[in-house]
């Protein structure tokens, strides 16, 4: 099946925000697709399935407020391990959600429900290997994880991830991991992406859940900042070390593997992790708190600029200089 990517031009620059834990809402989705831009969040941020319904409600009614807005996703574990995942999916089933964002294993009988009520099914890779099994399974699109994303992140290089998986597929490929700019999602276009997704840059919004003193540490924090880990819950993160130190973690004592089992006490845990937080390489773009609507409407003009400033780049026969500042 081919997939019009813009959805009949109601996408205004190829990007999607990230869903994120405990940060992305229905006001944040909101706002983005009013802009032109898919929004989206996880069904598992809610803490019971009335209050997902109740933001599926919210986010169409929100939406039916603004002419042809772009459309939201939602972000779904497919995996056997997450009880809510039947609930949640005949929720989306019931809303006809147009774009489901998949993580946590590739079950066929997912994708094709998804495809029953007209939607799309993106899904998290880290590997080509990754990739060939969820578009065996049905899969429209995969979305490459790679080194730099925030929290569970992938661990290749996004040059090497996008060669390997076009090797094994011709769907389209939505680049993650450390981009924070228009002119970033272009380059990943050059590189064979079809799409940007982005996370971190949009955690210090305002309409995100993040609380003043996380809008903070995100607006202070740089790239050298993000301490990559699978030892504190057995799988490949990024978290902020600063947090880590607040917490009482001392972050050279903490392996990056650890043989895939955490190495941190659950125990000693309990009540942490609301004070760990977790970002990705692009943090260090973040750099004051913002409307979501302003911060999509920057990224569409980057966009727009780094597409005729590298036009005319790569349009110059002969011609050999350093790329533009955009």
């Amino acid at each position: 099946m081919s997939i019009d990517l813009t959805f009949g031009g109601r996408v205004k620059v190829p990007l999607i925000v990230a869903p994120m834990f405990l940060t992305s809402n229905p006001p944040m989705a909101i706002a983005a697709c009013s802009r032109g831009v898919i929004g989206s969040y996880p069904a598992h941020a809610t803490r019971t399935r009335e209050i997902f319904a109740d933001w599926l409600v919210e986010t169409e009614e929100g939406l039916s407020q603004y002419d042809s807005p772009a459309p939201f996703a939602v972000n779904l574990v497919v995996h056997p391990t997450n009880e809510r995942y039947p609930g949640d999916l005949e929720l989306c089933a019931k809303h006809k959600v147009p774009i489901i964002l998949t993580s946590k294993g590739a079950p066929e009988d997912a994708f094709g429900r998804i495809h029953e009520w007209g939607g799309v099914a993106f899904h998290d890779v880290a590997s080509a290997r990754h990739a060939e099994k969820a578009v065996a399974a049905g899969a429209d699109a995969v979305i490459a994880v790679c080194a730099g994303a925030g929290g569970h992140t992938g661990t290749i290089n996004p040059f090497a991830l996008i060669n390997e998986i076009r090797e094994v597929t011709d769907k389209p490929i939505i680049l993650a991991g450390g981009m924070s700019t228009g002119r970033d999602i272009l380059a990943a276009q050059a590189m064979g992406a079809s799409m940007g997704y982005f996370g971190t840059r949009f955690i210090a919004t305002e309409e995100c859940l993040a609380d003043e003193e996380q809008r903070r540490i995100m607006i202070e924090c740089t790239a050298k900042d993000v301490f990559f880990s699978a030892a504190l819950d057995g799988a490949p993160a990024n978290w902020l070390r600063p947090t880590l130190i607040e917490a009482g973690l001392d972050p050279d004592d903490i392996p990056a593997y650890s043989k895939g089992m955490s190495v941190i006490n659950p125990k000693k845990m309990e009540g942490r992790y609301t004070r760990i937080k977790s970002a990705g390489h692009g943090v260090g773009m973040i750099k004051s708190v913002e409307r979501t609507s302003d911060l999509c409407d920057q990224i569409i003009l980057e966009y727009e600029v780094a597409k005729t400033e590298f036009g005319k780049f790569i349009g110059a026969p002969g011609q050999v200089s350093a790329a533009p500042a955009v």
